[in-house]
């Protein structure tokens, strides 16, 4: 694969296509997929934003209460590292702090949705990019552009994408990482809610990326979107569906 110009491009590069089919595979699971716990909260945001009929302003609101949520989850994942402080009253907290460099790498355009969120919890970040989009003629994904920093491949990545579905763009995202030089176990998809094949996309060829969501629908139909499903996460949030 032609991999990007480091530390950017606006050269468009194709990327492998994936050769996962709808229910090739089981998906991949125990402890390397984290699903947020599926509490009542949680069910009422969901039902909130899954409503066809929602406003933005109310899909945007409920659904940044969830992406906070899964980036204190993806958060809980990285590694950590003992951390003594002195506490007001003269006493030693035994505490942690983060071990490595952060870095939030979303997948433009909709994984700019989830950017914010993590802007709120860990202020100062660093922020990558990454543009993939689907050919129209050959179906296959392509590379359009990337920003990272140039030390990306010591960091810990959180990929931002909201929607995990046939694993198409994911897998050609974490390629463009790995070539980079970052780990497996360094990458953590963050992502608003997936399916079965897509988390068995990404666990057959990265089984060392670790997946936060907080919905695993019930597959794909025949046309490749999720089902019950959340329509176009990007359009909807952003204000350009029609």
């Amino acid at each position: 694969m032609t991999t990007a110009t480091h530390p950017r491009t606006t050269t468009a590069t194709t990327l492998p296509q994936p050769a996962d089919a709808p229910g090739a595979s089981r998906p991949r699971t125990g402890p390397e997929v984290h699903l947020l716990p599926q509490t009542n909260q949680l069910r009422a945001l969901h039902t909130a934003v899954r409503d066809r009929d929602a406003r933005r302003e109310d899909f945007v609101f409920y659904t940044g209460r969830i992406i906070r949520m899964l980036t204190e989850a993806a958060l809980d994942l990285l590694p950590f590292e003992p951390h003594d402080v002195t506490t007001p009253v003269g006493r030693t907290y035994r505490g942690l702090r983060f071990a490595d460099d952060l870095v939030g790498v979303p997948i433009v355009r909709a994984g700019e949705s989830m950017e914010a969120e993590l802007r709120a919890v860990v202020p100062g970040v660093r922020i990558g990019k990454i543009l993939i989009q689907r050919d129209r003629t050959t179906k296959q994904p392509r590379l359009y552009y990337t920003a990272f920093p140039e030390d990306i491949a010591t960091r810990q990545v959180l990929l931002l994408d909201p929607m995990l579905a046939t694993g198409g763009t994911a897998l050609a995202a974490i390629e463009v990482l790995r070539d980079l030089g970052v780990p497996e176990r360094n990458i953590v998809f963050v992502t608003f809610i997936t399916c079965p094949e897509g988390l068995a996309a990404v666990g057959d060829r990265f089984p060392g990326v670790r997946i936060v969501t907080s919905a695993i629908e019930e597959g794909l139909n025949e046309n490749a979107f999720m089902m019950p499903g959340i329509g176009d996460f990007g359009d909807r949030y952003f204000g350009t569906d029609r």
